[in-house]
């Protein structure tokens, strides 16, 4: 299980505009349409994904990722984005983000890697390539290119592209975006840029902010530590709770020796909240349960907390778009 900051999935809405039903798609993971545009709030990866297939149910995908990556801006990263611009060059801020992009998300590892023709910069994420994960994938991708022309002094373009799975129909939007060819069914996820691009120095580097953001950053780094710690005790106390109910916080606080006070102040620091974890480990539980045909649909409601198979139907088909039924019919089975 991974997460993806929910700033993704509020800049995916946006471009899409009237296309789609904005507000419906944001609070289906859970977010307020209204709410402010947190990038430490985070969403499950599986969230995100679902979200982005269901816009691709009402609108034409082609482009969006090319779309949202061009809307991308430093500043909308944080620490991390202004560590990126005060590097000496786009060198030192592709290896920020190879460093520190656990910050955003702990589903993507980026690694740089010396190639005959320049550096390669590679986004390694696993899992079943399904349309939410490629169409993030493209859009992370022209992320970076997009945040590269923001401090490069002279305009930037990569090489080349580099995408894992099949071309859409259409691959125009892409190659007039990244200005470079556009390879599809590659072996990589990955941009190639040059030696000379990489050297160049970005028009707002400086030492001394950058040695006080790295400073900032591998503190936050450490903070995701724990969190992923508290993250995870919670989620797995409120599995095995979930037999018996939908648990209170008050009791899975008191499971894991906190006060429920506390337990809020600690999870309400790390950009969490209980009702989100509550929903998220009963989907993640529901959709494992589901790929195990030895559990019925009744005793699969039951062990995620329902009351009844009717209830968990409907909520299941908001989370994920399908019924219990038919998204069983559909995954292979354990």
């Amino acid at each position: 299980m991974g997460y993806v900051t929910s700033l993704f999935a509020r800049k995916m809405v946006a471009a899409a505009g009237a296309a789609v039903d904005g507000p419906a798609l944001l609070a289906s993971v859970g977010l307020d349409p209204e709410g402010p545009w947190n990038p430490k709030v985070m969403l499950l990866d599986t969230t995100y994904y679902g979200m982005l297939e269901r816009m691709a149910g009402q609108m034409d995908v082609t482009g969006l990722p090319v779309r949202v990556g061009a809307s991308m801006r430093c500043d909308e990263y944080g620490a991390l984005g202004l560590a990126w611009k005060a590097a000496p060059d786009l060198l030192g801020s592709f290896s920020r983000v190879e460093r520190y992009a656990r910050l955003w998300t702990s589903v993507v590892e980026y690694e740089l890697r010396p190639d005959p023709r320049g550096t390669l910069f590679i986004l390694h994420r696993s899992g079943t390539r399904r349309l939410g994960l490629r169409l993030s994938n493209e859009a992370t991708l022209a992320s970076a290119v997009s945040i590269s022309r923001q401090v490069s002094p002279v305009p930037f373009a990569p090489l080349e592209v580099r995408i894992r799975h099949a071309a859409p129909e259409s691959i125009e939007h892409h190659e007039a975006y990244f200005g470079c060819p556009v390879r599809f069914d590659a072996d990589l996820d990955a941009l190639l840029i040059s030696r000379e691009a990489l050297a160049q120095p970005n028009i707002l580097g400086d030492e001394g902010i950058t040695r006080f953001l790295i400073s900032h950053l591998d503190a936050e780094l450490s903070q995701v530590a724990a969190e992923d710690s508290l993250e995870t005790r919670t989620k797995s106390a409120i599995a095995r709770a979930l037999s018996e109910g939908l648990p209170k916080m008050a009791d899975i606080a008191r499971g894991l020796g906190l006060s429920a006070r506390s337990f809020h102040r600690r999870l309400s620091e790390h950009g969490l909240s209980f009702q989100a974890l509550t929903e998220e480990t009963r989907r993640e539980l529901a959709e494992g349960l589901l790929r195990d045909e030895r559990y019925s649909l009744a005793e699969v409601a039951f062990l995620t907390g329902f009351s009844e198979q009717s209830s968990f139907t409907r909520a299941f088909k908001c989370w994920v778009g399908n019924t219990p039924a038919s998204y069983r019919k559909a995954r292979p089975t354990a």
